[in-house]
Parts: structure tokens; sequence; C-alpha cells
């Protein structure tokens, strides 16, 4: 019983993350006087709708995403407040709105996080484990650690995610010692051998605190955030590059178990700790969707901007037919690719193994 409350649970949060994501375009839209045909949450068959004014709110049956269908938006519209009709500067607003309301409420999300905490982790190592090697390989106290195999550090979740994610357990890296970078190659660190019989890299120092206050949590939350957004770009690029697998994907069905299995096992302490692992997870997801969302892929918001940049630069917008055609190819082509992940969602909840085994 409790099960099926924390998926509920969960779905209900996700359909938040694209309520937000879609009220970010339908917000600006209005403000920008652009008609808004349809607001709706959710995909398929229509299960309630409400018109008031010249707009239609619907909740539709299959709770994978939603839209916000503007006047003129993939077509030609006579429409003085159609969508295509309006200034080139409020467009570009009002497609990368979405991303950027994602990007907000994982901020407000993170605070609520930090708000908790006595204090805040730094990047700076303040002293070592008791036999920890990476002293024997170069690393000193009060080194600010800056890289990691390249990967940018600017907060502990750096950290935690470039030893999640290194290739060994001998690392580059770029540390600050006495206001100088000193590059430290092959530094080496134990590893730790999991249930699963995946290895993890286990750290061997501790880091400086942090003060909370009004300042350092305005900070503290921004970096995290930017943390998180290069975390989400450097997942894409590393399965673009084979790094990660298409196990490693996750669609809606995959969002909501996570979320669930967060739940859970925070439950395992405390209901706050269960409550703090499921805001935890939806910054997460929220910021992905908002990085996703803003690539260069027909249909998503980043194709759309490209069409808006292209008609910046030559001042001449492409014909709307040959851009609705590219937005609805891209649109089959990526509703392809969310059924074969959920399919593969489903599996792994099922026997453990996705398609990719």
């Amino acid at each position: 019983m409790l099960t099926i409350l924390w998926i509920i649970v969960a779905i209900l949060l996700f359909d938040l993350i694209i309520f937000v994501h879609e009220f970010g375009h339908f917000f600006t839209a209005k403000l920008s006087g652009i008609k808004v045909n349809e607001f709706a949450l959710g995909m398929g068959p229509v299960i309630w709708s409400r018109q008031k004014g010249e707009t239609k709110y619907s909740i539709r049956a299959f709770p994978i995403g939603g839209f916000c269908a503007m006047e003129g938006e993939d077509e030609d519209s006579d429409d003085k407040s159609a969508f295509s009709n309006k200034a080139l500067w409020k467009r570009i607003i009002v497609v990368s709105a979405g991303a950027i309301m994602n990007v907000i409420l994982g901020f407000l999300l993170m605070m609520i996080i930090l708000l908790q905490q006595d204090m805040f982790a730094s990047t700076t190592i303040s002293k070592f484990q008791e036999g920890a090697i990476s002293v024997e390989y170069g690393l000193q106290e009060g080194d600010k650690i800056k890289s990691i195999d390249g990967y940018r550090i600017i907060t502990d979740r750096d950290l935690s995610f470039a030893f999640a994610t290194a290739d060994d357990n001998f690392l580059d890296m770029v540390v600050e010692r006495n206001g100088e970078k000193v590059l430290l190659k092959d530094v080496k660190f134990d590893t730790e051998e999991l249930q699963d019989g995946n290895k993890i890299i286990k750290w061997d120092f501790y880091v400086e605190p942090i003060q909370k206050n009004f300042f350092t949590l305005i900070s503290k939350t921004t970096k995290d955030i930017v943390s998180t957004v290069k975390m989400a770009w450097a997942s894409l690029v590393g399965l673009i590059r084979g790094k990660f697998g298409f196990n490693d994907v996750a669609g809606p069905v995959g969002a909501v178990s996570a979320i669930g299995e967060a739940a859970k096992a925070g439950m395992e302490i405390n209901l706050i700790h269960a409550i703090n692992n499921i805001i935890m997870m939806i910054v997460v997801i929220t910021v992905n969707v908002g990085v996703v969302n803003l690539l260069p892929v027909p249909a998503f918001d980043g194709g759309r901007l490209v069409f808006l940049f292209i008609e910046g630069i030559t001042g001449r917008r492409v014909p709307a037919k040959y851009e609705g055609l590219v937005h609805t190819i891209g649109f089959v082509l990526i509703m392809i690719l969310m059924l074969v992940i959920t399919f593969s969602d489903v599996l792994k909840l099922t026997t453990g193994k996705g398609l990719g085994g």
C-alpha cells in the first residue's frame, strides 16, 4: 500500500515538473499578447477540459508530458495575436521560458534542502582519513580541488559526480595551492565493491565547512544548480560517446520509479529524509528536463530556437510549413524513442534488465 502511495506521489511530482515547464511558455505567451489555443497537462485522449476565454484547459489520459498550443506556432495565421506575428525577441523569450522555469523550480527546491543544513561543504581539503593513500600521490591539506580528469569542480556535488563517473581509481587532479594551480597526475584512491558487483572510488579526505548565512545560502544554491546543469550536459555527452549505456537512460516510468525508490530509501531513516530524497530527485529531473529541452533537436524548445536564430540572422522567417514539417517529424521520432525508453523502463522494473541488457 505504501509503495502504491509513493508511486502516486511520484507521478504527481513528475506532472508538476511538466506543468511548471509548460506554464513558463503559457505565462510568457499571455504576457506577450499571444493567443493560446490550449494548455494541456498529459498526452493522449482528453479526460477533462474547460474553455475559458480563448484558451481550452485540459487534462489528458497519459501523464507523460503536456503542451501549450499557441496560435500560429507551426502554421501561418492572419491573427495579429498569433505567435508567428509577434516580435522575434518575444518569441525567443516564450520558447526559452519553459526551460528557465524548470531551472527556477530546481533553484527553489535546492534552497529548501540547503536551508535544513547547519553548514555547507566546500571543495577544500581540511584533513585526511587515517591511512589515506592519496597523500602519497601529492594531495595536501588546504588544497582546493579545481578539476578531476578534466571535469571542472565548483561544488562538493561536482566532486561526487567526478568520483562516481571516473574511469578508474587513478585521477588527474588540478588543485589550487598557495594561490597557484598545481597539476597532480594519477592520484590513487582506494575502491570499494558494492553488493551488485560494481566498484566505487572511496574519498579518503574531509573538506572544510562553509558557514551558513543568507549570502552563502544564495551562493551555494546557485552553484549547486550550476553543478546540476553541468552534470546533465556531461551525462548527455557521456551517452553520445558511449560512456553510459542505454540502460542508464530513463523515461517517465523510470523517473517515477526512481522517485519512489528514493522515497522508500529515505523512509528507512525517517519521513523528513524521505521527503528530502524526493526533493533532490525532483531537482535533478527538473534541471535535466530544462537542459534536454534546449538541445537543438526538432520539436524541442532548442530546435525552435534554432529557427528563431536563423530568422534573426537572415532577417527572414523560414516558411511555417517547412518548419512545422521538421518539428512534426522530430515529434514522431521523439515519441518513438520515448516508447522504446518506456518499454525499457518497464522491463527494468519487471525483470531487472532493460533493452540494453
